[in-house]
């Protein structure tokens, strides 16, 4: 859990900068999208097929 603490003279808005800047870091943003809704297993299947097929693209580049 991402946890900061609030300096005596520092204001909300640096402070929640400074939570959204270790978030981001941490990759839970990334977590919250890819986990937002129910995959089954065919749909998973065909986003990793899809995801290798632009890799291989991209590598022949």
């Amino acid at each position: 859990m991402t946890q900061i603490i609030r300096g005596e003279n520092e204001g909300i808005e640096s402070a929640l900068r400074r939570f959204k800047r270790q978030v981001s870091k941490a990759g839970i943003f990334y977590d919250m999208k890819k986990n937002r809704h129910f995959e089954t297993p065919i749909e998973k299947r065909k986003r990793k097929a899809l995801a290798k097929q632009r890799q291989r693209k991209r590598s022949y580049r």
